[in-house]
Order: C-alpha cells, then sequence, then structure tokens
C-alpha cells in the first residue's frame, strides 16, 4: 500500500514540474518575440498583410473619413508598389503633337482649260508630278475659232500700218470705222482668250502670218498636279487640260478635337518636321474657320508654311507640333485616376497609412495630365501609383465591415458617411423622426444649430 502511495506522488510531482516548465517557455518565448504574444492574445480577424494596427498607425481615427478608407502599413506599400505624389496648382505647358497632311496652296493652283472646243495636234513630255517653268510650252491645238481671230488680228495690224496715226486725220477718213488701235487690242484680247500667249501673238504681229495652231504654255513655275489631254483627243469649250501648283508656299491640315480649338489662335507658330529627313520648318496658324469633319468628329486646322526646295508634296504626312498654353489648375498624373465609368476616385494620402477614397470631376487631358475641377485641393497628397491595389483593399475592407446598405449622406456637407462608424463616434442626431448622420463634429454641430435648415435640403 505504501509502495502505491509512494508512485502516485512521484507521478503527481513529474507532472507539477512538466506543466512548470512549459509555463516558463512560454514566458521567455513571449518576451523574446513580442509580435507572438500579440497574435495569441488578440484576435484580429484580419491577416498579417492587412493588419495596420501597429504602432503609430493604430492611433489614427478614421470613423471620420470616407467609407472605403483603408490603413496600410509601409512594408505592404512597399510590396504593392505604392506611390504617392502632392497635388499642385500652376500653369501647364503641353506641346500637342498631331499628324498633318500637305496641301497645295489653293491661291497658287492654275486651272488650264480649252477656252473652244477643239482637238489636240501635239502634246509635249509632260506628266503628273514634273517642274515646270513658266511660260513653258504644253501643248498645241487647232480650234476654228481661232483662225477667225487670227484674220481678225493680222487685218487689223494691216489697217495699222496704212494708218499710224489715230488722232484727227484717221476720223477725217474713217470717220464710221472703229479706230485700228482698238480694233488691234480687241483681236489680240480674242487670241488670248483662246489661250494664246504672248509669244505666239508677238511671232504673229512680226511675221504678219496666221499661225495654225495655239500652243499652250504654263502660267506660272510649279509642278504638274494633273493632266487630262492625249495627242489627237478631242475636248469639249471647258475641259480642264492641266492643273499646276506653286508649291512655293503650302498648306498644311492637321485634325484636332472640338475641346481644343480654344488652344489655337490665329498666327500662332507652330513646328512642321520630316522625320525620316531630319528636316524642320516654321508654319503659322491660319485665321480661316477649321472645317469640321463629320466623319471623324474632327476639326482640320489649316496652317501655312513656306516651302523651301519643295521638300513637302501635296498629299505627304508630316509630324506638327503645337505649343499649348493653358491657365493655372489643379492636375494629377493619368494613372492616379480610376475611371469606373460612372464616376472617377483618388486615394488621399492622410499619413500613417491611411488612404481615403474620394471622388473628383475632371476637366481637360493633356498628355500624362488631367485638370481636377472638384474635389481636391493644392497641397494634398494622392497615389499615384498602386491605386488599383488599394482599390482592390478598399472594396474588401468595405464588404468585410457590411458597408453595403449602411451609408447615409452627411445632411451639412454632403459626404456618405458610414451609420456603424457615424454612431460609434457619437455623430448621429435624431431630429422630427428621423436619423442623420455626420462624417465630423464640426457638421454635427453645424446642424444642431439650424437643424431645420438642412434637414428640409434635398
Amino acid at each position: 500500500m505504501k509502495k502505491f502511495i509512494y508512485a502516485f506522488l512521484l507521478l503527481v510531482l513529474l507532472g507539477g514540474a512538466f506543466l512548470i516548465g512549459s509555463w516558463y517557455s512560454r514566458r521567455d518565448l513571449a518576451k523574446g518575440n513580442p509580435s507572438i504574444s500579440k497574435s495569441t492574445s488578440v484576435s484580429t480577424g484580419k491577416t498579417p498583410d492587412t493588419d495596420t494596427d501597429t504602432g503609430t498607425d493604430s492611433d489614427t481615427d478614421i470613423s471620420s473619413l470616407s467609407p472605403g478608407t483603408v490603413k496600410i502599413i509601409s512594408e505592404r506599400q512597399q510590396a504593392i508598389g505604392v506611390q504617392v505624389g502632392p497635388v499642385e496648382k500652376k500653369r501647364f505647358t503641353h506641346t500637342l503633337r498631331v499628324l498633318g497632311r500637305v496641301a497645295p496652296d489653293e491661291n497658287l493652283v492654275y486651272r488650264v482649260t480649252a477656252a473652244a472646243e477643239g482637238w489636240a495636234r501635239e502634246v509635249f513630255p509632260i506628266t503628273v508630278g514634273s517642274p515646270i517653268k513658266k511660260d513653258q510650252p504644253l501643248a498645241s491645238w487647232y480650234s476654228r475659232e481661232f483662225v477667225t481671230f487670227g484674220q481678225t488680228y493680222l487685218a487689223a495690224l494691216t489697217i495699222l500700218d496704212r494708218f499710224p496715226d489715230s488722232g484727227k486725220q484717221e476720223q477725217h477718213i474713217l470717220p464710221r470705222a472703229t479706230p485700228p488701235r482698238v480694233t488691234v487690242d480687241l483681236a489680240e484680247d480674242g487670241l488670248r482668250s483662246l489661250g494664246m500667249g504672248d509669244i505666239q501673238i508677238e511671232e504673229m504681229k512680226r511675221t504678219r502670218q496666221l499661225v495654225q495652231y495655239i500652243t499652250l504654255v504654263s502660267p506660272a513655275a510649279g509642278f504638274v498636279l494633273a493632266r487630262n489631254v492625249s495627242p489627237n483627243q478631242w475636248f469639249d469649250r471647258g475641259t480642264e487640260l492641266y492643273r499646276i501648283a506653286d508649291l512655293s508656299r503650302v498648306w498644311i491640315f492637321a485634325d484636332i478635337y472640338e475641346n481644343e480649338e480654344q488652344y489655337f489662335r490665329p498666327g500662332m507658330k507652330v513646328k512642321v518636321s520630316l522625320p525620316h529627313q531630319g528636316k524642320a520648318f516654321q508654319a503659322k496658324v491660319s485665321d480661316v474657320l477649321p472645317q469640321f469633319d463629320p466623319a471623324t468628329r474632327t476639326l482640320k486646322l489649316r496652317m501655312e508654311a513656306e516651302n523651301p526646295h519643295y521638300v513637302m508634296r501635296p498629299d505627304m504626312f508630316v509630324d506638327v507640333e503645337i505649343p499649348v498654353q493653358l491657365p493655372s489648375a489643379i492636375t494629377v498624373p493619368v494613372d492616379a485616376i480610376l475611371d469606373s465609368g460612372l464616376k472617377k476616385t483618388v486615394f488621399v494620402d492622410r499619413g500613417n497609412g491611411v488612404f481615403e477614397p474620394r471622388e473628383v470631376e475632371t476637366g481637360w487631358r493633356m498628355g500624362s495630365r488631367v485638370e481636377i475641377v472638384k474635389g481636391l485641393e493644392s497641397g494634398e497628397r494622392i497615389v499615384t501609383s498602386g491605386n488599383f491595389l488599394i482599390d482592390s483593399e478598399s472594396r474588401l475592407e468595405m464588404a468585410a465591415a457590411g458597408m453595403q446598405g449602411t451609408l447615409s449622406k452627411d445632411p451639412v456637407c454632403g459626404i456618405e458617411v458610414s451609420q456603424k462608424k457615424a454612431e460609434k463616434a457619437g455623430r448621429k442626431i435624431s431630429y422630427r423622426g428621423k436619423t442623420y448622420y455626420f462624417c465630423s463634429d464640426a457638421c454635427r454641430q453645424q446642424f444642431e444649430k439650424d437643424p431645420k435648415r438642412y434637414a428640409e435640403k434635398p
């Protein structure tokens, strides 16, 4: 019996010693690693990656911030690539780069048309794109009307030779006839109207012989844009035979959007370049109104440029750089805005790892910057990179906290407020059977001063 009692006491002593040793071991381990003590003593219901209630972050009160506000520790921010930048208000200068198309200057385009019906006798080897000089022969053609004018011209020259004086003696001899000088001038105008040049007219005047064919000559130096005549071709009056353009000055058309028209002024200097040739020119915005293209829903801006050595040809594409000066405005990077289609959101850095979603209204967009019309103030800091991951954390936070269906609009400032957070912070007032929730103590105090005013506000 005594042996059994001794054995039982020995087992009790061994068990007690084991329990005491285990307790001392857990206490020493907790002292060496405080995070283990926290994780074993308090259950936050969050994973260590998203738990930010440590250090100074736990001192930040987010009950007055917008629903979806999240707190993310610095290590987590580095892991997901969060970058924060300031919101600035300043003048913005942007270089708008568009594609331009070269076109001939309509004031320097010449159309050579047939003044009478006839047929082409000879067409010189001048084709589309050929450079041409002023008064260079293009083609020769025959017309029956030309014979009549030519004979009249030669007869007038003969009379003028017989009566060189156009004074009283001529009027006495030919009192009822048209003066020879006037007849000669009328005949020359008739020949010019048929397309005869001054060179042929002078030749007829010198030789006093009828020229059988009219030689068409170029009215100006330039390039042939179109040729619509062939040898032995019959043509009617008004047929366009040649189209010639002087390319010493050209037009350039660029497509711009309707909201960009306000940034362009007549006379503005722009840069035109040919990237593959490494050449650049200066052009001037024309004072004519831009033409609207219903197919592309854009405006065609016209610019005028000198064209040395005829480097720019019709229908050639060029790069156009247009400087745009914008007034002072609040701008943020394009990547800082989350656009859901229904609203645009940014995340404002409230310090200590707290990021608050903020709905904003945007204005113009130039390059990588967007104007903020409403929702941000100069000096605030917003997330410029990694906001998609923060948005995911925000949505998870709202879903986990049961925020769906528990939002109420602050009657003073109009901000969406979490009813649960507002009630917890004591920012709730009942007035005439209705409960109002507030985002801050200042809004609640403002409501208390004149509740009727805000309660009746739609």
